[in-house]
């Protein structure tokens, strides 16, 4: 090859490449805002760190999509996709009949298990006639919200805006229990507090319709192509091992669920 035609293929290549960093389609991810370890929270320098953030540029890199963290207020997050501020939810958002009204959803590409902690000196079981009179801490505009209206009417329910706030009540004695997916309790459980204070009273009945059928990613309605994406990139990162290597890390599990 002459020296003229080199030069010509290295130019065509580099016009190739850029019009691929061009064409890369950038993409606003949600989350909650507020700290929900080990999934997300910001680290001592402001950066988002922990499991979904990772999970966030794992589907990302292999759905070739140039992805913008957008940390949205939890109770204020399916509007601002469901309005354009944002263009899919990656935050631990659990399918459920109520949500698939108003978005559509991936695959699930996680399953948690609901339970209950409660403080060492109470003995109750995670059922309503365990929890009857007792104080209750749910998250707000969670599936924990909706399965402690359902189901817990002779206990008083208290909603929070975060699962951090909740476990401080909970180790000053101000409640009595927590309902919250595990891996989002399990740090705190490891902690000196959660430690000295709580345990896992068990897991509470699964409810499909309000617990939801495990975690995915929403998208706007009839965004199909994204969907489709994603989809595609959950099912990469798992041939890959990529999702198993991280859940490992994390949970020391892998945490993806039969499918």
């Amino acid at each position: 090859m002459t020296a003229l035609l080199k030069k010509l293929a290295l130019i065509a290549l580099v016009i190739t490449f850029s019009a691929g960093l061009a064409s890369a389609e950038t993409v606003r991810v949600a989350f909650a805002a507020e700290p929900y370890p080990p999934f997300t929270s910001p680290d001592a320098s402001g950066k988002w760190v922990g499991w979904e953030v990772e999970m966030i540029d794992l589907v990302c890199k292999e759905a070739g999509l140039e992805c913008v963290y957008a940390p949205t207020a939890w109770d204020g997050i399916i509007p601002a996709l469901m309005s354009k501020k944002v263009d899919m939810i990656m935050g631990s958002l659990s399918i459920t009949e109520a949500r698939e009204k108003k978005v559509d959803f991936s695959m699930s590409y996680f399953k948690p298990e609901a339970v209950m902690v409660g403080a060492k000196s109470m003995k109750f079981e995670p059922t309503p006639e365990g929890m009857k009179g007792k104080l209750l801490g749910v998250q707000t505009a969670t599936t924990h919200a909706a399965y402690a209206e359902k189901y817990f009417k002779d206990s008083k329910v208290k909603q929070y805006q975060t699962q951090d706030e909740i476990n401080q009540d909970l180790v000053a004695g101000r409640i009595d229990a927590t309902q919250a997916d595990s891996p989002a309790v399990a740090d705190f459980m490891k902690s000196k507090e959660g430690l000295a204070c709580c345990e896992i009273k068990g897991a509470v009945a699964y409810d499909a319709a309000i617990l939801g059928r495990g975690v995915g990613v929403a998208v706007r309605k009839g965004d199909d192509a994204l969907r489709e994406k994603i989809n595609a990139a959950i099912k990469a990162t798992r041939a890959s091992g990529e999702y198993q290597k991280l859940s490992m890390k994390y949970f020391g599990m892998d945490v993806f669920g039969s499918e």
